[in-house]
């Protein structure tokens, strides 16, 4: 049976072991997990290493580094990279294997290759591309219509940021009138991804207020820039219903958010720049439109006068003709209403002549002239013998003179 050994002993075997395999220091690459500097000026962190398909942390160290080499290493990392050292970053760190009895196994930095880190986060910054580009978003906010004139502004911005205050004092400065509404968002550091997509959904609920929506920041460093090439950002900003305008602050260097905006400007000031020199714009356009329109209004109406004056002549020349027409045929109608008129009078003439002439062959007179008589019982002349009793006394009217007689005998033949 083997003598056991103490638990001391198995851990001095172990730093033994350790010390002889690494004597000196390695290049080790991991991500950093949690990342403290405490008072006394030392830096504390926790390094994981993830697996490749599902994420899940496989192997997992504490690390030092000690205040005598942290301000040099932080420094020199964060003028290479343009980004403080901080969780959640790939890099490639120099390292002395050390292995205490009671803390267990960790590693002593040295020095941390900046480069390799600045390589990560362009790789990082290619992936994001790539995957929009396959999700088919890539062109989607770039793609939509802006409106000819952009007033009502949603600003995801933080209020105390100088960028905001710019842009601001820039759209405050142009004699246009533009409403601006701040959204407020953390715009660096860890939790800035979250914040501003928090702020874009809120946007999104109110989205028929605004014409555009505006992402903008101060300047800072660089290192500000890594939630502005997140996937998950970029996603929603390229899948966004309002055009999206950037003025994330950085001269040199373009984020994949300003990619995937609708319009990438470099500050704030150039945003609230860009749309005023908009409204200028659309200003000349108008005072050019309404030129136009009195221009063309002048030629129209003078047109139109010309027009109405060859009308005028023309009505009153084909009234004059009308006029004349009427005016021959009523001549004509006139003439033949005098004939037909002479012609019926001549006709009523001849015709009450013939009557006449009847009226006169069958008159009483004449008829007395031609030795007839006409008897009379009272006053009622009398054409019959019927009724009349012998006696009665009747007038007999004769062509000169009249006779009264009396009824010897009636006789009706």
């Amino acid at each position: 049976m083997h003598t056991p050994l103490t638990l001391s002993e198995l851990q001095a075997s172990v730093k033994k072991a350790l010390a002889e395999r690494f004597a000196l220091p390695v290049w080790v690459v991991a991500e950093v997990a949690d990342l403290k500097v405490n008072y006394s000026g030392h830096c504390y962190l926790e390094l994981i290493e993830k697996g490749a398909s599902d994420g899940v942390p496989k192997a997992q160290a504490r690390a030092v580094i000690w205040r005598s080499h942290y301000p040099r290493i932080a420094g020199y990392f964060e003028a290479t990279t343009g980004q403080r050292l901080t969780a959640g970053m790939q890099i490639l760190l120099k390292a002395t294997v050390n292995y205490h009895e009671l803390y267990g196994f960790s590693l002593q930095i040295s020095d941390i290759d900046a480069s390799y880190t600045l390589g990560d986060m362009e790789r990082q910054r290619r992936e994001t591309i790539a995957r929009l580009q396959a999700d088919g978003v890539w062109e989607m906010n770039r793609s939509l219509p802006l409106p000819p004139v952009v007033q009502r502004l949603a600003v995801i911005s933080s209020r105390k940021a100088a960028g905001y205050q710019d842009f601001c004092n820039e759209l405050a400065q142009s004699p246009y009138r533009f409403h601006a509404d701040l959204f407020e968002a953390v715009m660096q550091g860890e939790a800035a991804e979250s914040s501003l997509i928090a702020a874009l959904s809120e946007v999104a609920e109110r989205g028929k207020e605004y014409d555009a929506v505006v992402v903008i920041r101060g300047g800072g460093a660089t290192s500000d820039l890594g939630c502005f090439n997140s996937y998950r950002l970029c996603s929603h900003i390229a899948q966004f219903p309002l055009p999206i305008l950037t003025g994330i602050g950085h001269d040199k260097d373009q984020s994949v958010a300003d990619l995937v905006a609708h319009t990438a400007l470099k500050t704030p000031t150039a945003v609230a720049g860009w749309l005023v020199e908009r409204m200028q714009q659309i200003e000349a356009w108008l005072d050019g439109a309404a030129l136009a329109l009195h221009d063309g209004a002048q030629q129209l109406t003078h047109s139109h006068l010309l027009r109405l004056e060859r009308y005028e002549e023309e009505i009153r020349l084909r009234t004059r003709q009308l006029f004349d027409r009427q005016r021959i045929q009523l001549d004509q109608i006139h003439e033949r209403l005098s004939e037909e008129t002479e012609r019926l009078l001549r006709r009523e003439s001849e015709r009450l002549q013939r009557l006449e002439q009847l009226t006169e062959s069958h008159s009483p007179s004449r008829i007395l002239r031609l030795g007839f008589s006409i008897a009379r019982h009272n006053g009622v002349a009398l054409s019959s013998a019927d009724g009349i009793a012998s006696g009665s006394e009747i007038e007999i009217e004769l062509c000169r003179g009249s006779l009264a007689a009396k009824v010897i005998e009636g006789r009706n033949d």
